[in-house]
């Protein structure tokens, strides 16, 4: 290679699907410039990862991306599993009038690429620039920086980074040029995935047959999209040639037969035709370094719960803050080591939710075929059975054991706000009597919930007070959630910039909460 100039950047993002255009808009609403480059010359095709959860709105929220993903989502609530020709489940996830999002939202990818990427110029720092058709060709991790090649239309460049963060997928260069390995398991069962174009009238739902008669033997899902874009996924036999089950007249008369079965008579066309196996893969670490792994480049995740792209975005959401605060110097770098700590175990539990569905789904052998067989059977009259074939959506991860967590002193009436734990959330008025829900305070800095106030000693800088008297919380939602069901107890808890607890204490004073800051290592 020829010598080439090298250019300097704070933060270097390799990949610009969601995960990476997330961070570099979070990153940019911290006041941290960076570059992102991506292989392709545009936003992904096909639908790919299509349902985006509760908390995936609340972390686009931050960056202003929630608006036009809502407006143009397919939000639901519900779904619906068949056996056969019967239904044998209709599920509810957890939802009320009250809340700010739909506990999920169809919607195709490359939307939430759209958005995220013009959430990085309607917000935040300016020069954050994102830098089409480039790719990484080599990386020379240093103690100080990391100098990464990148192949351009317009030649070689090289780039030196203080930070680099991997956001490029499934199969990443930042992984294989540091010559790291995922570890787990990979199911031998495929499916073919499917968009098509037909107008309908069916509700928004997630929909499964298993052993359908349109297909026997296939497991098959289907969920509305914008557009009138129907996803369909379908299984195919262990003894399918994976090369030919893509091919448009093996799949077409597959699709035909399942929209005549299910009544859909409406015109279609297909859209986009792709193939898919479940993996449940991750890194041991994903921090090596100044180099940071996040979505696909961390972890592959099975389908089945959409727990793909809603943990790559939940790793946005926990790097950026943190990567923000080192870079200004704010925290010391120890703080970036609680990423990995908290993500990896994170990505575990997803493993383990997403292993089960995928052994129901695409049962690896004769036994657990069998055995699903017999649950669905028994389903058919049995209501106790069917909690057993709920597929049990992507949720929040609470972080177990990590070292961000400060603890608590005093007497709790709820586990659902301990350290560690998604913050609840809560429809609350502001002082001029105006609703407002507490997420939306979340994504910026530290903030301290201050039941009864006023706070006793005052606040470190790096946190925002939110007063939360009783006649702020006009549900009693936010006193029965954090533990505090009487709603006049005075208490304070203390939320970080990704939305998680940190620690809670009853009474105003503020000592405990300035000594888990200094003591976690946020604070120097």
């Amino acid at each position: 290679m020829d010598q080439i100039t090298e250019e300097h950047v704070p933060v270097l993002i390799a990949g610009g699907g969601p995960v990476g255009l997330t961070l570099a808009a979070l990153l940019s609403r911290q006041g941290i410039r960076s570059q992102v480059i991506e292989a392709d010359e545009g936003y992904c095709t096909g639908s790919r990862a299509i349902c985006i959860s509760r908390r995936s709105q609340e972390i686009l929220g931050w960056v202003g991306a929630d608006a036009p993903l809502v407006a143009k989502g397919l939000g639901w609530t519900a779904g619906r599993s068949h056996f056969r020709q019967s239904e044998v489940l209709r599920f509810e996830m957890p939802s009320e009038p009250t809340q700010r999002f739909a506990p999920m939202v169809n919607i195709q990818q490359f939307y939430v690429e759209e958005y995220a990427h013009r959430a990085i110029d309607e917000g935040g720092v300016d020069g954050t620039t994102v830098r089409w058709g480039e790719r990484v060709q080599r990386v020379q991790a240093r103690e100080r920086d990391v100098l990464v090649d990148i192949e351009s239309p317009r030649g070689y460049r090289r780039v030196r980074a203080d930070w680099l963060l991997a956001c490029d997928g499934g199969r990443s260069a930042v992984r294989e040029q540091l010559n790291l390995q995922l570890e787990g398991t990979q199911y031998e069962g495929r499916y073919v995935i499917v968009d098509i174009r037909q107008k309908t009238q069916r509700p928004v739902e997630r929909l499964a047959w298993f052993d359908p008669p349109s297909n026997p033997g296939s497991t098959i899902l289907m969920h509305r999209q914008p557009d009138d874009v129907w996803r369909i996924d379908y299984q195919i036999r262990d003894d399918e040639d994976p090369a030919e089950a893509v091919k448009p007249e093996n799949v077409l008369p597959r699709v035909r037969s399942h929209l005549e079965m299910i009544g859909e008579t409406e015109p279609w066309e297909p859209l986009w035709i792709s193939i898919y196996n479940a993996k449940c893969l991750t890194l041991p670490s994903y921090r090596h370094g100044r180099v940071f792994f996040a979505g696909d480049a961390a972890h592959l995740v099975p389908i089945f719960g959409v727990r793909g792209l809603n943990s790559g975005l939940d790793d946005a959401g926990n790097l950026a803050w943190k990567l923000a605060r080192v870079v200004r110097g704010t925290s010391p770098e120890a703080l970036l080591d609680s990423y990995s700590v908290e993500r990896v175990h994170a990505t575990r539990e997803n493993i383990a939710y997403g292993a089960k569905s995928t052994e129901f789904m695409a049962p690896p052998d004769f036994a657990f075929r069998l055995m699903r067989e017999a649950a669905l059977r028994l389903a058919l009259d049995d209501e106790a059975v069917r909690p057993l074939i709920n597929p049990r959506q992507s949720s929040a991860i609470q972080y177990l054991g990590s070292p961000l967590n400060a603890g608590e002193s005093g007497e709790w009436a709820s586990a659902q706000a301990m350290p560690g734990a998604p913050a609840p959330e809560a429809l609350l008025r502001d002082a001029h009597g105006h609703a407002f829900h507490l997420s939306s305070r979340f994504g910026r800095g530290f903030v301290a919930l201050v039941f009864n106030g006023p706070p006793e000693g005052g606040l470190p800088r790096d946190v925002e007070a939110l007063p939360i008297h009783p006649t702020a919380d006009p549900h009693g939602q936010a006193w029965r959630r954090y533990g505090l069901p009487a709603g006049t107890e005075p208490a304070l808890v203390l939320v970080r910039p990704d939305g998680y607890v940190m620690g809670r204490w009853r009474g105003l004073d503020t000592a405990p909460l300035r000594a888990a800051l200094q003591s976690s290592g946020v604070l120097e």
